[in-house]
This record gives structure tokens, C-alpha cells and sequence, in this order.
């Protein structure tokens, strides 16, 4: 099987969600976005409504926000209110991140009532919920996923891109081994060039979160190989 450059771009968020980001960034990010055909370019929810202007006329790359970023401490009222806030500017896709914190503690029934509450605000839009694997434990990983799906969340991405460490071989495989076919799995933090890409999809990662720079990098890769595609 192959993956074009299409696909690749297909797969790909572009982000632009650091505490410096502004409108130039902002711009940047639409600029790319655009180029790349990439399926959703990211931003803080206070983007939002600049980042649907600047893709006005680009109607297959869709607007993603991120909710709760970066700490996911925030009440769950305020987290509904944002993604609602974040659906009305013009955001297709939310990004929120769980209450870590909560996770760690074993409030599995509150984690899952936070993440349902941002499900139902974003009115049908796909919801992809954050894990921060960084702070969690394998087993704690494990019941993460498992809360999601049972949410209704579309996809479970390994993290904001924030910590340290974000996506890994290990963290792809065993998120894919609790979510199967329920959800889908996206891979965020570290995924900076196209071999990484790679071995992650071939353990289940279907889309994957990258900045500016590192998305370039990757589609320069793909189209660079012979007819444009990479063997997966």
C-alpha cells in the first residue's frame, strides 16, 4: 500500500497554538494550510474567527480549535462554553484536552462528564480528545482511552504538543490496542518528518498534529520520493 503526498497532506493538522503565536503566525499557518491542502489548520480559540477569514476561499482545509489548552484544568461549564464559542466563530474540528489531573486521581466519571459536556457543545463537529500521555502511566493511558470512547470522542490524540514528550511508537500502539475500530488515533508532539509519520500510521495513527515548519519538512519528503508516495 501506498500513501501519496495527498494522503499525507490529508492527514495532517498544521498548528499554530504556542503562547507566542499571533497574527502573523496566524497567517503563516493559512498561508501553508492552503498550499498543502492540509485537512485542518489549528489554532487557540481567540483565532478562530481570523484563521475562518483567511480560509474563506479554501473551503476543504477546515478551521480546528483547541479547547481547554494546555491543562484541561478548566471548569467544565467553561470548557462547553468555549467549544460553543469556538463552533458559532466557525471552528469544523475541536481539539480539547481531559482534566489530567482528574485522570491521575481516578475520577473516571467526571473526566467522561467533562468530555461529554464539550461533545454536546460542539454540535456535531468532530471532537478529538487529548490525553497528555506525558503525565499518565500506561494503565492510566489505557483508562484514558477507554473513557474517551465510551464519550463518543471520534479520535484520542496522544497530546497538546507541549510536555517534553508527545507521541511515541508506544503510546500510538497502545492507544490503538484499547480504542480499535470505536476511535480513531492522533499522534501529536514529536512527529517532525516523514519516517516517524510512517511508523506511526502503520500502528493506527490516522491523523497527525504538527506545526508549521515540521508539515513543510514532511510534505517536501513525500513529494520528493518517486511518484510522490511512500510505502506503508
Amino acid at each position: 500500500m501506498q500513501l501519496t503526498v495527498t494522503d499525507v497532506a490529508r492527514m495532517m493538522d498544521l498548528s499554530a497554538v504556542k503562547t507566542d503565536t499571533d497574527l502573523d503566525a496566524v497567517q503563516q499557518l493559512a498561508d501553508h494550510a492552503k498550499r498543502l491542502d492540509c485537512v485542518c489548520a489549528y489554532v487557540l480559540p481567540g483565532y478562530v474567527t481570523r484563521l475562518k477569514e483567511l480560509l474563506e476561499d479554501t473551503p476543504s482545509v477546515l478551521v480546528g480549535a483547541a479547547v481547554g489548552f494546555p491543562s484541561g484544568a478548566h471548569a467544565t461549564a467553561i470548557k462547553a462554553a468555549e467549544a460553543r464559542q469556538c463552533v458559532a466563530d466557525g471552528a469544523g474540528e475541536l481539539d480539547m484536552v481531559i482534566n489530567v489531573g482528574m485522570l491521575r486521581s481516578g475520577q473516571y466519571d467526571f473526566v467522561e462528564q467533562d468530555i461529554r459536556a464539550v461533545i454536546d457543545a460542539a454540535e456535531g463537529r468532530l471532537v478529538k480528545v487529548i490525553l497528555e500521555t506525558h503525565y499518565l502511566t500506561d494503565d492510566q493511558i489505557r483508562r484514558g482511552s477507554e473513557i474517551c470512547v465510551r464519550a463518543g470522542a471520534d479520535f484520542v490524540k496522544t497530546g497538546t504538543g507541549w510536555p517534553e514528550t508527545g507521541a511515541t511508537l508506544h503510546n500510538i500502539a497502545l492507544i490503538k490496542s484499547v480504542v480499535g475500530d470505536d476511535a480513531k488515533v492522533k499522534a501529536s508532539g514529536g512527529v517532525r518528518d516523514l519516517e516517524t509519520l510512517v511508523e506511526m500510521y502503520r500502528l493506527g495513527a490516522r491523523r497527525f498534529g504538527v506545526n508549521t515548519e515540521s508539515g513543510i519538512r514532511i510534505f517536501g519528503e513525500c513529494a520528493s520520493l518517486p511518484d510522490a508516495a511512500v510505502q506503508v
